[in-house]
Formats: C-alpha cells, sequence, structure tokens
C-alpha cells in the first residue's frame, strides 16, 4: 500500500493506492494534521510513503511528524523524463513538483494531448503532446488570489462577493466576471497551441474548477486530483508494479 501526499499551498490532499485501486482519498488543513494520523490508523498500513511538497519545508516537517514510525517517505521531484513523460522545462528541476505529477497524471487519465489545469491558489495551464512532450505553461494568480489582490491595492475596490455577468453593472459583478474571463481567456488561448493535434482535451482540477469550467468553450474534463493520480504512477514505476 502506497500512501500518495499533495502538499499544496492551502491544504494536504492524501490518497491511499495499493498500485491497482484506490483505498480511500482526502484532504485536511495543516492545522488539522491529526486527522490524517486517525484515518491512516484504521487502514491497512502503507509500505512507503511518496509526495509532492510545495507548501515549504515547515509543512513537509509537520506531515511527516504524523506520519507511522518508520515509514519511508520520498519527495518526488521534477526529472527529465519520468513515467512516459518528457520534461521540456530549460531546468527541469525548476518546475513545480505537483505541477510534474499532474502532467504525469494526466497521461493516465487522458492518452491524447491534453491541456492541463490546476485551478488553486495559483492556476497553472500546461501543455502536454499525445507523445508525452510537456511544452511548458503558464502560472497566474488563482481566481480567490485575484479578487484578494484587487482589494488589497486599491483604494475603492472591495473583495467582491459578486456574481458573474456577461455585461457587469455592478462592481462586485465586474470583479468577479473580470476574474473568471481573465482564467478562461488564459485556458483558452493555451487550449489554441494544441488544436492541430488529435482529440486535444482540457484537464481542469482544482479548488476553483467548477467555478471556471462554465465558461470555457472547449473540450473539457473535469479531474478531482491529478497529483495523487500520478503519484500512484510515479510510485508503481518505483515498486516496479503495473496500476
Amino acid at each position: 500500500m502506497n500512501l500518495l501526499l499533495d502538499l499544496g499551498n492551502t491544504r494536504l490532499k492524501w490518497g491511499l493506492h495499493d498500485g491497482r485501486i484506490w483505498h480511500g482519498r482526502g484532504a485536511c488543513d495543516y492545522d488539522d494534521l491529526a486527522a490524517l494520523s486517525s484515518r491512516l490508523a484504521g487502514s491497512a498500513a502503507p509500505v512507503r510513503a511518496i509526495g509532492t511538497n510545495v507548501a515549504g519545508p515547515a509543512a513537509a516537517e509537520a506531515v511527516a511528524a504524523v506520519l507511522p514510525e518508520g515509514l519511508p517517505l520520498h519527495w518526488n521531484r521534477p526529472a527529465r523524463l519520468q513515467c512516459g513523460v518528457r520534461n521540456g522545462y530549460l531546468d527541469e528541476a525548476q518546475l513545480g513538483a505537483d505541477r510534474w505529477a499532474a502532467l504525469i497524471g494526466a497521461r493516465l487519465v487522458h492518452p491524447g494531448a491534453a491541456l492541463v489545469v490546476m485551478a488553486g491558489t495559483a492556476t497553472t495551464v500546461d501543455l502536454l503532446t499525445a507523445d508525452g512532450d510537456f511544452l511548458g505553461g503558464l502560472i497566474l494568480p488563482g481566481l480567490a488570489l485575484m479578487r484578494r489582490s484587487l482589494a488589497r491595492d486599491t483604494a475603492d475596490l472591495p473583495f467582491a462577493d459578486g456574481a458573474f455577468d456577461a455585461f457587469p453593472r455592478r462592481t462586485e459583478d465586474a470583479i468577479v466576471s473580470g476574474c473568471l474571463e481573465a482564467q478562461a481567456g488564459a485556458i483558452e488561448r493555451m487550449f489554441v497551441r494544441l488544436t492541430a493535434e488529435h482529440d486535444a482535451l482540457c484537464l481542469l482540477g482544482g479548488g476553483a474548477a467548477a467555478a471556471i469550467a462554465p465558461h470555457l468553450s472547449i473540450p473539457l474534463r473535469q479531474v478531482d486530483n491529478l497529483v495523487l493520480d500520478g503519484l500512484a504512477q510515479i510510485a508503481a514505476e518505483r515498486a516496479n508494479i503495473t496500476p
């Protein structure tokens, strides 16, 4: 059994995978890591833990402290080639570990070309060919971060509790609509770069996926957690198991 850990900017997502199927997935805040410890106590004991970490060393130490004593823990980092995905970054180590795992997960979910979008604290928009080549991608502020930055850095604009409107006539709606249009515009502009590929698909995940999805007019599939899916593939490769 593999324990898979996705340490994001705002919370921890985890999963238990035996090389074939999931035996549980969940999420918890970093101030409630006891929930993970409690859940693991009631499950089949994992033999290894593999994770990605973009939350920093303190979060990694806190998570490691609640894992079963003696459990081997490996933090996966981007490579030039892993699980059939080739890393096109000029410096492969500079790519975020979560983005790299999500690209590997995308290969499992969709065999063709994919625009891999993770809409969380930040939104990442990554191009993956059907042959497994990662061509590069975008990083932009996430939906909530865009709204917060307007409230923080302007004198007259509030943190907007508005709604999307094609023709906004309230400031709150104008802010929410502008942020959604910015997210959708970046995603759709990147998708155009894959249109020469057969069966290209946008794979959209993250906490803001449900808010963004209705505003996209491209082939789309919402996915729960490509990072954990990718980590399952990575764990299987390390253990020489085919999921």
